[in-house]
């Protein structure tokens, strides 16, 4: 999941998430939430916007194992990432983070190609990634598809 709307810098430097952005998240995982959407565990970049965007999703989807991680800022490296946070007895993972980030990262696992560009990310935007089988084997990269995207347009009553 990306990250809410935040508020400029020259406003709060912390870049918490705008009003709009709140409501977009909730809109969003509350959608997710009724639709039987449930996740073990969430991790975010510790930006508080993305933090705060974590803590939305978790309240809808009734995780509690929500936390801060290392290597998901914007320009981290994906396949440290992956190594990191992807296992095949892995249960249902949620990162929230930023652009090209998670571009980058949902690339890796479903394209094998970081640079492969195989989803549109959008503020509040949430992206299902299901195993396509080959991770069996312990390799991530290129062994996802995308089952479904959420956009707060979507999820809006």
């Amino acid at each position: 999941m990306q990250h809410g709307q935040a508020v400029a810098a020259e406003v709060d430097p912390a870049r918490p998430l705008s009003d709009r952005g709140r409501e977009s998240v909730m809109v969003v995982a509350g959608h997710a939430a009724v639709h039987g959407v449930r996740i073990d565990r969430i991790v975010h970049s510790g930006k508080l916007r993305a933090e705060q965007t974590a803590i939305i999703l978790a309240d809808a989807t009734y995780c509690t194992d929500v936390s801060a991680h290392s290597g998901l800022a914007p320009s981290d490296d994906v396949r440290e990432a992956v190594a990191r946070l992807v296992h095949p007895e892995s249960s249902s993972l949620a990162i929230v983070g930023h652009l090209p980030f998670l571009d980058r990262f949902a690339s890796l696992l479903v394209a094998g190609d970081p640079d492969a560009h195989v989803v549109a990310f959008r503020n509040a935007g949430l992206v299902h990634l299901v195993r396509a089988g080959a991770g069996e084997s312990g390799e991530a990269a290129g062994s996802f598809a995308v089952s479904w995207l959420l956009v707060p347009e979507l999820a809006a009553p």
